[in-house]
């Protein structure tokens, strides 16, 4: 159990601090074609910041495995040592192509919850299907056709077919999936990397256009994802693909016994939690970094799942203190 209650009103701003840290850091690789660099800033960035916060921190979903990343793996303990015992889930930088290449939608991503609210998602794909808030349970599923969930969602909110747009991930994989939403008349928008963003998206449809995401990406970008639902509101459902045994090996060292599950949100984050995303680049979620004369401008979208609270903050940094986000 936990040594002290997690304090999400607290930690909140803290968590805000991280992302934006992250995203300063590689705003300097913006566009420059290096993607490991830029994901490096990012990782050595957020990690600082990480450990001046007053928690126990574990991270559950991470860079990789202690042999695999340099810092921020799986079971990397974070913070002061001090507070609460938390679970940290987190893509330093979801979007490291997009980020090189100076394209929409890259981020930083994190979400806090209580020890044991993050299901241990092992490095494997994940199937997912996403909507957004104000729709009866179960209003698509895991066992629709992608037509019968374009149908489905179509008729729950009254309207046409036609008014639909599903975010897909633009992968060959897809192919056959997005053969079928378009033979319903529903629109795909395709997205090159992000999947995080893109279930975001489902979340707030008057803004994005998004009505629904469907796909296979990696399973802890979906737990990162249900972090994000779990506060804006919305249903999502996930099943873990294997290709081969050496993934389902991975699956059992996480803890996984049913392969053949499918997960709820609440089954992926199941307690309260605290997340927050700093735009990279320009995306349809949060707005990229701005250069201006001497300052860095950041944009974060900061949530808490025990209220629905949902914050825009922006964020001015001078230019020579933005790059480790010292300022902060």
């Amino acid at each position: 159990m936990p040594t002290q209650d997690f304090n999400d009103r607290m930690l909140s701003l803290g968590l805000a601090r991280v992302s934006e840290a992250a995203a300063l850091a590689s705003a300097q690789w913006i566009g420059r074609g290096d993607e490991k660099a830029a994901d490096q800033a990012a990782v050595n960035a957020m990690r600082e910041q990480l450990n001046r916060l007053e928690i126990q921190g574990t991270v559950v979903i991470g860079e990789g495995e202690r042999d695999e990343a340099p810092m921020l793996y799986i079971g990397e303990e974070v913070g002061t040592g001090q507070g609460p015992e938390v679970d940290i889930a987190l893509d330093p930088l979801e979007g490291t192509t997009l980020t090189a290449k100076d394209m929409p939608n890259a981020l930083t991503v994190i979400t806090m919850g209580p020890r044991g609210s993050m299901l241990h998602a092992p490095d494997v794909y994940m199937e997912k299907l996403a909507v957004g808030p104000g729709f009866r349970p179960g209003v698509v599923t895991m066992d629709m056709s992608p037509s019968e969930r374009v149908s489905a969602l179509a008729s729950a909110k009254g309207v046409s077919t036609h008014d639909i747009t599903v975010c897909v991930l633009d992968r060959p994989r897809h192919e056959d999936m997005i053969e079928s939403i378009r033979s319903t008349d529903a629109a795909v928008r395709l997205i090159t990397d992000g999947d995080v963003a893109g279930i975001i998206h489902c979340a707030e449809t008057a803004r994005t256009g998004i009505d629904m995401y469907m796909g296979s990406g990696g399973a802890p970008e979906g737990v990162l994802a249900a972090g994000a639902l779990k506060c804006m509101g919305g249903q999502m459902y996930a099943k873990l693909v294997f290709r081969d045994e050496d993934e389902r090996g991975r699956a059992r060292k996480a803890g996984v016994t049913n392969f053949d599950r499918v997960y709820t949100r609440d089954d992926l984050v199941t307690d309260d939690v605290i997340f927050a995303a700093t735009g990279v680049t320009d995306g349809s979620v949060v707005a990229g970094i701005k250069r201006e004369p001497g300052y860095f401008t950041t944009e974060t979208i900061l949530m808490r799942s025990k209220t629905g609270s949902v914050r825009r903050m922006t964020y001015r940094n001078p230019v020579s203190r933005s790059p480790t986000g010292q300022s902060s």
